[in-house]
């Protein structure tokens, strides 16, 4: 058997000192939510990606249900999304009554491609509202390419973001800009569960450059309740004699949800946030020497091409595996490993093939995102790991491979 240390779980937060600090400091004053600590969370994530505006929501799932609402979707309207995906991006299509056209993605990459999203809205015909990319591993798709394909048109993109905090994009400016940033997108939707790059505990996030849909989100994840008089429709009940605003109403012009973010989640984002450029080099530092130990197990085993020379903020370590040619399965290969206390997983049996959604689209025909699917697995990556670790994993998977 290889040698074993601490069991290395695929992801894994990073939590210290100051963070449980901060947290603390939230406990022991007049908000536990709502107030200032979400605020300042808000106002720095937007200082971060460079967009207008930041809105914290309770995980990413809300975040892009939201971003569904506020483009106003619903029965009738198509949106396309990416198979190789987590449930949740086209699951928010679904909450707000949109049909999902799933698109193909490039068999490497796992990333949706200007041919593949053609593809998606041929097949949707006329009836396409939107376009939901999604960034997977850490990698960006290219938006520049996305938003300039035939038939895209003037629809809204919202960017899941939800692996690619703290990279870097090409835009069609030509000049690079933080992911967030929404310089091609409407909304660009971020997770911030203990896995990801920075942890909330469980939180989400929405940045966008347009005031209206930023307005409308902040309402809508407050049960779609306001208290700004300008607001107010029914003047009867909302303004006294003198036409000043009674100081207890409030109304609710349209059905929202209760998606806010505590402050107690948002002090522990907040001080996660000023560790982001430590976190994403520790990343990329560790992808790194993954990178160099695997090539002893090609041509069984081979990294994730990478698709720019950007800066990317690496969330998963996956690698493709030819288990056909090394005379295994995958389920072996990871059972091995656990035995190694090495956690691996599969990012992401392609949305598709859920009974949920072929009982509603039937079976579908998308060969690049069922060979991505049928090769990867995802090895550990976080913060705390060292090189000692990556080397540890990639003497286990050569000795579950037979090599």
């Amino acid at each position: 058997m290889a040698d074993t240390g601490s069991f290395l779980p695929y992801g894994k937060h990073c939590i210290e000192d100051d963070d449980i600090e901060a947290v603390a400091e939230t406990l022991r004053s007049d908000f536990l939510t709502t107030g200032p600590k979400v605020d300042a969370f808000e106002r720095r994530l937007a200082e971060i990606t460079g967009a207008k505006h930041a809105i914290a929501v309770s995980n990413g799932t809300a975040a892009l249900h939201l971003a569904a609402m506020a483009l106003d979707l619903g029965p009738g309207d198509f949106v396309v999304v990416p198979t190789l995906t987590f449930l949740a991006t086209a699951n928010a299509a679904r909450y707000v009554g949109a049909e999902v056209i799933f698109a193909d993605v490039d068999p490497k990459t796992g990333l949706l491609t200007p041919d593949t999203l053609a593809d998606a809205l041929e097949r949707g015909g006329g009836d396409v509202r939107a376009v939901f990319p999604v960034h997977l591993n850490g990698q960006t798709a290219d938006m520049a390419a996305l938003t300039a394909t035939q038939g895209a048109g003037d629809l809204p993109f919202v960017e899941d973001s939800c692996h690619a905090l703290g990279g870097k994009q090409a835009t069609t400016s030509g000049t690079p800009a933080p992911v967030g940033s929404c310089a091609d997108s409407a909304m660009t939707v971020f997770s911030l569960h203990p896995v990801k790059v920075v942890a909330m505990g469980e939180g989400g996030a929405i940045t966008t450059n347009d005031d209206q849909i930023h307005d409308r989100i902040k309402r809508l994840r407050n049960i779609g309740m306001t208290r700004d008089p300008d607001t107010f429709q029914l003047a009867a009940q909302a303004f006294d004699e003198a036409g000043a605003a009674n100081p207890w109403y409030y109304e609710m012009p349209e059905l929202g949800f209760n998606y806010r973010a505590s402050a107690i989640h948002c002090a522990l984002g907040l001080s996660q946030l000023a560790k982001l450029d430590r976190f994403v080099a520790a990343r990329n530092q560790l992808l790194a020497r993954y990178r160099s130990g695997l090539t002893a197990l090609s041509p069984l085993v081979e990294p994730l091409p990478v698709t720019s020379n950007l800066e990317t903020g690496w969330h998963l370590c996956v690698v493709h595996i030819d288990f056909k040619a090394a005379d295994t399965d995958r389920a072996t290969v990871m059972n091995m490993l656990r035995e190694n206390s090495v956690g691996t997983q599969v990012h992401y049996l392609p949305v598709h093939r859920q009974p949920y959604y072929q009982d509603r689209y039937g079976e579908l025909s998308l060969p690049g995102a069922d060979a991505y699917y049928e090769s990867v697995l995802t090895l550990p990556l976080y913060v705390g790991m060292n090189d000692q670790d990556v080397d540890r994993v990639v003497r286990a998977l050569g000795e579950a491979l037979g090599l």
